[in-house]
């Protein structure tokens, strides 16, 4: 009993005993060590392998059969050994009077081929020269009228193409041993040297050389100047943007409305900045805050105006102290305005709200009109900002800050119409935000059976935007009905009502309280209560 391995050899899987395999194996890492690891060297094991590959298969005929020793030895010697390479001259024409007798086999020939290698591949079969073959296949194409050409055309497919050095060998009729197909490589390497050294040294060569050098530099000084202009381009811009929005940004912080607004590449706020926050932070934090969002947002504007004057005038610097001192005064800047930020949050920690309701004493009162008192700020200037349906008014010269209430209708418990008027704030605790939401002021006006309500509400003189909100709850009884002016589209919000009615729609409208919901009365209801 011996010991077998399994081996892969040019692709094909094989088994082989030990000392068979200790045989290949040496004999194998000789012929490395004698052609060396360069790529002609590893381009003839390759083929000898394949070589190798082709005798075992044909010695196994699909029965598995493992190789042997005897098998291995038998392959050396028609291979031959690196010690068999002696070119002597009794061996060199022994060799040629052998390869004389071997049979050649027929293949089309890739290295001397002008279609399809038919005509190289018949030259070498028939020892002729496939130039002369060609002369008779196409005196026969002109005598045969075409015929000649689907004998080409067959023969191209049905001949195989001599792909690796051993079959390029059996077409010339020479054995495939190591010794030759060493020879027919270095053959191949030796011809494909020699064109390309024709190549290089013809005219065509020199004209194409000279071509493609002028070409690289014509493309690589075109490239140049478009990329010197790109960077000019982005320079300018950077220049001309870090200029007008540092200029934006001290006019819009020092003097009030920037004159640059709404100019291109141009940082720009559409509010006086110290009058904006003055109405949301404590006094003393809103010069601070402005010299720290100024020292933010102005450090990468100066950063983008030295940027844009070296791009243009490309100037060198090396001036790193001041740009770290500048980095470090911009992290020192937005750590404190981070700071002073989270100082002034906790104004908005909590939130709470303060309920006042009133009874409408109007006991013959069926329906109950509800429309929006006139505006009284409508003449004013309105500034341009505005934080969540609130809105700043200049009134003799002072600012106000209004808010727009909203208004819902709803079931009554009792028998009679109730208004409830709902105001919310925040504030650093819940007793701040109460207090905040005490000192909103909202009014309304009840005539019998009318109420008009105020457009917006009101934050007292000094008093801070905490986030304030006034809900406006029209408490229908049963039975009863409400008539819903036109001009209360603006505060009404998301009223219930039986038929799903958009709150758009329901203006201009009687609604009357029914079990199941808000119900619209028609036309000839509402004329019964007129």
């Amino acid at each position: 009993m011996k010991k077998t391995f399994t081996i892969n050899i040019s692709g094909t899987v094989f088994h082989i005993e030990e000392d068979a395999y200790e045989v290949l194996q040496k004999y194998l890492v000789n012929l490395k060590n004698h052609f060396g690891v360069d790529e002609e060297g590893k381009e003839i094991i390759s083929d000898i392998e394949a070589r190798i590959a082709e005798i075992f298969s044909s010695k196994s005929n699909d029965e598995k059969k493992v190789i042997t020793v005897a098998w291995v030895n038998e392959v050396i010697e028609i291979m031959g050994t690196p010690e068999d390479f002696a070119e002597e001259e009794g061996e060199v024409e022994e060799s040629i009077a052998s390869e004389a007798k071997r049979k050649r086999r027929l293949y089309r020939d890739p290295d001397h081929r002008v279609f399809g290698g038919v005509c190289g591949g018949l030259g070498a079969y028939f020892n002729m020269d496939p130039v002369i073959l060609r002369i008779i296949f196409a005196v026969l194409f002109l005598v045969t009228s075409g015929a000649a050409l689907l004998a080409y055309l067959i023969l191209w497919i049905a001949v195989p193409k001599a792909i690796n050095t051993t079959q390029r060998l059996e077409m010339r009729g020479q054995e495939a041993t190591v010794k030759n197909i060493e020879k027919s490589i270095k053959e191949e390497v030796k011809e494909v040297k020699e064109s390309y050294k024709k190549f290089k040294e013809s005219d065509t060569y020199s004209k194409g050389k000279k071509s493609v050098e002028a070409g690289g530099d014509v493309v690589y000084n075109v490239f140049k100047v478009l990329l010197k202009v790109f960077v000019v381009i982005v320079g300018v811009i950077l220049l001309l943007s870090g200029f007008f929005s540092l200029l934006a940004l001290i006019s819009s912080m020092v003097i009030g409305h920037s004159f640059l607004s709404g100019w291109p590449m141009v940082w720009s706020p559409d509010i006086y900045m110290p009058e904006f926050l003055g109405h949301l932070v404590d006094p003393g934090t809103v010069t601070l805050g402005l010299v720290l969002a100024g020292i933010v947002a102005g450090i990468p504007m100066l950063a983008m105006l030295y940027i844009g004057t070296k791009l243009v005038f490309r100037y060198k610097s090396n001036n790193t102290a001041i740009a770290l001192g500048m980095i470090g005064i911009w992290f020192i800047a937005l750590i404190s305005l981070l700071v002073v930020s989270f100082g002034q949050v906790k104004h908005y920690k909590s939130r709470a709200s303060v309920t006042n309701s009133q009874v409408i004493n109007c006991n013959t009162c069926n329906t109950l009109y509800l429309d929006l008192a006139e505006d009284k700020y409508d003449d004013y200037a309105e500034m341009d900002w505005e934080i969540d349906n609130f809105k700043v008014y200049v009134v003799d010269g002072e600012e106000v800050i209004v808010g727009e209430p909203r208004l819902d209708v709803v079931r009554s418990s009792s028998e009679d119409f109730v208004i409830s008027v709902k105001t919310a704030s925040r504030g650093k605790s819940r007793e701040d935000a109460k207090d905040n939401s005490k000192e909103v002021v909202y009014n309304y006006n009840v005539a019998d059976s009318t109420v008009l309500f105020d457009p917006y509400f009101f934050i007292e003189e000094g008093k801070k935007w905490r986030n304030q909100e006034v809900f406006i709850t029209v408490k229908v009884p049963q039975g009863k009905s409400i008539y819903l002016g036109d001009e209360l589209i603006e505060i009404i919000h998301d009223i219930e009502n039986v038929s799903n009615t958009w709150d758009g729609d329901m203006v201009g409208k009687y609604w009357e309280m029914k079990p199941e919901g808000l119900t619209e009365k028609k036309a000839l209801e509402e004329a019964d209560i007129e």
